[in-house]
């Protein structure tokens, strides 16, 4: 912390990658208010000491405010999902995979239900420090890829699990094993989450990927046609929105530019989630 009571948040550091998705949720949220709210982004980033200046500089621009518009609009998505399945399992456990300074668990929280959020400890450490864990919610310090995080959540009232842009940084294997754990350790759960195409992966995350040290990307996980998934396991069933930004909720707000729209038309990107 600093003198003003901030957490100092280090240019080049990791805890700087969870500062962009961050302000584009804030951004979205001023931007487009009827499409999309979000009452905690805001008031992380005035918890935080990190220069938006570059960031700010970039408002007015079209591609730059379809990119926070993207991000809104996939935990938007989450969210209808997460809510909806409290719907039958009001005591169910929610659980924020690779969590970042997402707040999407506790925007659904609807008093009964036990939230999680899963990260990487530095994350995590972080995240504490930002926004620590409220009434019915934990933060877990693990790494996904050992499924012993799975024993440490309370699946008696039903799971609801979703990944908001993680799935893209592991490889098709390692999904297609947590996907098959998950299908034992919770039982009549949902697990929802997105994923790019093959196009997506090569061309447009291709840079994102390289500047976290990950240049080898030909494993990596992406659909083409959800069909791709249909047959992993007997114990899971797959649905899919593939209408990009539009499966769940339509672009409706009058701050949307005819760009904006025009994007999405041209953009692929599946909104997938298994029943378990």
């Amino acid at each position: 912390m600093n003198k003003t009571g901030k957490l100092h948040i280090e240019k080049g550091s990791v805890q700087e990658t969870l500062v962009l998705p961050l302000y584009a949720r804030k951004l979205c949220a001023e931007q487009f208010p009827t499409l999309y709210q979000d009452k905690y982004a805001g008031m992380i980033c005035n918890r935080i000491d990190y220069d938006f200046t570059k960031f700010k500089e970039k408002e007015s621009g079209a591609i730059y405010q379809f990119g926070g518009l993207e991000g809104a609009m996939r935990e938007k998505d989450m969210m209808w999902e997460i809510t909806d399945y409290l719907k039958s399992h009001p005591e169910a456990a929610v659980v924020n995979l690779g969590c970042g300074l997402n707040m999407a668990g506790r925007s659904t929280d609807n008093g009964l239900c036990h939230i999680y959020n899963l990260d990487f400890p530095d994350v995590i450490k972080l995240r504490d420090d930002i926004i620590p864990a409220g009434d019915r919610e934990q933060n877990l310090a693990c790494d996904l890829n050992d499924f012993s995080w799975m024993e440490m959540i309370d699946a008696s009232h039903g799971t609801v699990l979703f990944a908001a842009g993680v799935f893209h940084y592991f490889t098709t294997e390692q999904i297609r094993s947590m996907v098959l754990a998950m299908a034992e350790h919770f039982p009549n759960g949902r697990l929802v989450f997105d994923t790019v195409g093959k196009f997506g992966r090569n061309v447009l995350m291709k840079g994102t990927l390289k500047n976290m040290g990950m240049n080898d990307i030909s494993g990596l996980f992406y659909v083409n046609k959800a069909s791709d998934l249909d047959n992993w396991s007997p114990k899971v069933r797959l649905a899919s929105r593939k209408s990009y930004m539009q499966g769940y909720y339509k672009l409706d707000d009058p701050n949307i530019r005819s760009i904006h729209r025009f994007f999405a038309s041209c953009e692929h990107e599946y909104r997938c989630g298994y029943q378990c």
